[in-house]
């Protein structure tokens, strides 16, 4: 029996090889210099296939970094993200004020899953969009990845926090 250390370690290879194998770049380069203050971190969704896909992410920890989100982000690379956690489970309200990408928002519930996505979100807007049920976190994404790697509701969720 596999203990949760080394299945977490599992799932980051088999998220490297997928990286690879896709295609994709090893390094990304953080999306501008207004991340530079936020809390770094990697995630990883076991999406369908199976395949895991390994996130390089921006933490949303602070009230101040949750308000400023991906705001005037001009371009973020595929496996880059931003993940804003909240210590229990809660309904979460956002929009996309000053917001310059479309986005996926990846909902995830107290179980690490994904209890729901906003696909396509339109930049710019003011209008709210909500998570459906109280959840723990919420992941953006660049608009279409969810679709493009086959993240939907139910995906697992490996959250990594560098100290």
């Amino acid at each position: 029996m596999a203990t949760e250390r080394s299945r977490h370690w599992w799932a980051r290879a088999a998220a490297l090889l997928t990286l690879i194998l896709a295609g994709a770049p090893a390094a990304a380069a953080e999306p501008a210099a207004l991340l530079h203050d936020f809390p770094r971190g990697q995630l990883v969704l076991e999406t369908r296939g199976p395949r895991c896909l390994l996130i390089d992410i921006y933490i949303a920890s602070s009230p101040q970094q949750r308000a400023q989100g991906l705001m005037f982000i001009e371009s973020m690379p595929e496996f880059e993200g931003m993940y804003f956690g909240y210590g229990e489970p809660v309904g979460i309200a956002m929009w996309m004020k000053n917001t310059l990408i479309a986005l996926d928002m990846l909902f995830i519930g107290e179980d690490l899953t994904i209890a729901s996505i906003a696909r396509d979100t339109t930049p710019l807007s003011t209008e709210r969009i909500e998570s459906r049920e109280a959840v723990i976190g919420v992941l953006e994404l660049n608009a279409g990845f969810a679709q493009r790697w086959g993240a939907d509701a139910g995906t697992r969720v490996f959250i990594e926090l560098r100290p």
